[in-house]
């Protein structure tokens, strides 16, 4: 069972919280009907994400054999056979289908259909190709949006997408970082494309997103629909909170050179912690009181 856990890869969830932001943000955060669609919604690509990092963890095995870390994956290990790993897969993507359509319907299936084609094919295509690989990455994390807008029925800002797609290309950039690092110290190739990318390539186009979502989120703040809609002129507060996340997130990146699993900082690093719960707080007492 340990090593099942381990194979479903259940820290990585914390990227379905996307799925909330449209509850969040559109004030609906305490309607227990949204809430427990969104919540379905949640599950549904929790188990998603888990199946096609099963098929994910059986494509790369070699890969991840060479990795320092993720050699003590259960499949690199062989603690888990690939056979195994496909049928869990099977059987995790059946499991989310069916939750879909009997909670939200067939709208919210579709929109799982369309990010599981579209990791399929990253594992076994689009992954070697350097950039398009990144923007796959964000592409997904719109798709979380997506179903939670569908799930309550609660229309996605601009902004919204906009800034979600940039904060997840800046993390998929700064993991890719990570990769060109291992590579040029022990000279094993955690991707394909590795070699396609290099770290002042990497820094250049980092500093350039983080420089535009950091733009972009100050726009959203004093744009006049926000503002009219949240009621509230304060809402330029919480960049506080995103420029420190940010500049932090930067620091482990260039500094410290731990930008591997953005999960693992998230939940291991306390100032970045700390800039979530404060923009959180901050954001509750704007739209909610």
């Amino acid at each position: 069972m340990k090593y099942i856990i381990q194979l479903l890869r259940p820290q990585q969830w914390l990227k379905n919280l996307f799925i909330f932001m449209p509850l969040f943000f559109g004030g609906e955060l305490f309607n227990i009907n949204n809430l427990l669609v969104s919540l379905a919604t949640f599950i549904s690509f929790c188990l998603v994400a888990s199946g096609i990092y099963c098929i994910n963890d059986v494509k790369d095995v070699e890969s991840d054999r060479l990795h320092p870390i993720k050699c003590h994956r259960p499949i690199a290990s062989g603690a888990i056979s690939p056979f195994s790993a496909i049928f869990i897969s099977i059987s995790l993507l059946c499991m989310s289908i069916s939750i879909a359509l009997i909670t939200v319907g067939i709208e919210l299936v579709c929109i799982l259909f369309v990010y599981i084609v579209i990791n399929f094919i990253y594992c076994l295509w689009i992954k070697q190709f350097a950039l398009v690989d990144v923007f796959i990455i964000a592409i997904g994390f719109i798709l979380r949006l997506i179903a939670g807008s569908i799930a309550t029925n609660i229309a996605l800002s601009h902004w919204i997408v906009l800034m979600t797609f940039l904060l997840a290309l800046f993390l998929a950039l700064a993991k890719r970082r990570d990769d060109v690092i291992i590579f040029e110290q022990e000279g094993k190739k955690m991707r394909k494309n590795i070699s396609h990318y290099n770290l002042p390539f990497l820094d250049t186009i980092i500093s350039i997103t983080v420089s535009v979502t950091l733009v972009c989120y100050l726009m959203y703040t004093f744009s006049d629909d926000v503002i009219s809609r949240t009621n509230s002129p304060h809402i330029y507060f919480t960049s506080l909170f995103v420029i420190l996340g940010m500049f932090r997130y930067l620091q482990i990146t260039i500094v410290e050179k731990k930008s591997g699993s953005p999960t693992k900082i998230l939940l291991k690093d306390t100032l970045i912690q700390l800039c979530v719960i404060g923009w959180i707080l901050c954001f509750i007492l704007i739209l909610y009181f």
